[in-house]
């Protein structure tokens, strides 16, 4: 099932940085599940495979409802037997306005997927890496540039990302007794669907719109790849990767 004899799962597999990453391990020989709401494009990530990589299970769901992320990880353990890796990567964003005017609902939408969900994702492979043989794995989250500094109106998802960061920390000190390292990676601006915005412009904190330089997304992979290929007693704890003139350094 394996060519290189390690499992991974990626949440948000069905487009941009997830489908990336994906595509990335399974063309070095990781068996990966494939996880996010969309089920047709899980199953054109699956698609995209190298012949002679590893597998491809595409597994529909919500990492934020609790019985979803229960039914992912049921597969997973039927399909594959064992996890060396998990990225969290899911992610959504709330509407760009005045932080008085977002719902709960829209607030609470956020946060069940970027927060609850990388959590119990977190849980139940956290679960498989210590009862495994050999025991251990690797956690990597994903952060954004968010975990560091928040663009206007973001409120949900710049919390969200710096809450990322505490359970990153989090994991990384109740895993490593047991083989379990965990480490975050905080991407800017890879060039995505979610990104092709930015050509056109973007709020900047000044009031202006600026259009915002981006990176090929498959530095991304490289970068995830990276710190998969570490041996266990080794972690990047902390990594960002970004295009280089984007507004980071000084941003605000």
């Amino acid at each position: 099932m394996s060519v290189n004899g390690k499992f991974a799962l990626v949440t948000g597999a069905g487009s941009g940085i997830g489908r990336a990453a994906a595509l990335g391990l399974q063309a070095a020989g990781y068996s990966v599940a494939l996880a996010g709401r969309r089920a047709t494009e899980l199953d054109a990530t699956a698609a995209a495979g190298n012949p002679r990589g590893g597998r491809m299970l595409a597994v529909p769901t919500d990492v934020g409802k609790p019985d979803s992320v229960d039914a992912l990880f049921v597969r997973i353990k039927d399909a594959f037997g064992r996890l060396d890796l998990l990225f969290n990567n899911a992610g959504i964003g709330a509407p760009g306005v005045f932080m008085e005017d977002l719902s709960y609902e829209q607030w609470s939408a956020v946060v069940a997927v970027n927060l609850t969900g990388p959590f119990l994702c977190a849980q139940h492979a956290i679960r498989m890496m210590k009862a495994q043989q050999p025991r251990g794995g690797r956690i990597v989250n994903n952060g954004s540039i968010s975990a560091h500094t928040p663009r206007v109106n973001s409120a949900p998802y710049t919390a969200t990302k710096h809450a990322i960061t505490g359970l990153t920390k989090s994991i990384a000190l109740d895993g490593r007794a047991f083989d379990i390292a965990c480490g975050q990676i905080d991407i800017g601006n890879a060039g995505t669907e979610m990104t092709g915005r930015m050509a056109a412009g973007v709020p900047q904190s000044n009031g202006t719109m600026m259009a915002e330089p981006t990176m090929d997304v498959r530095h991304v992979a490289d970068a995830i790849l990276y710190m998969a290929s570490l041996p266990l007693d080794a972690n990047v704890p902390f990594l960002t990767v970004m295009a280089t003139k984007m507004p980071f350094m000084g941003r605000g």
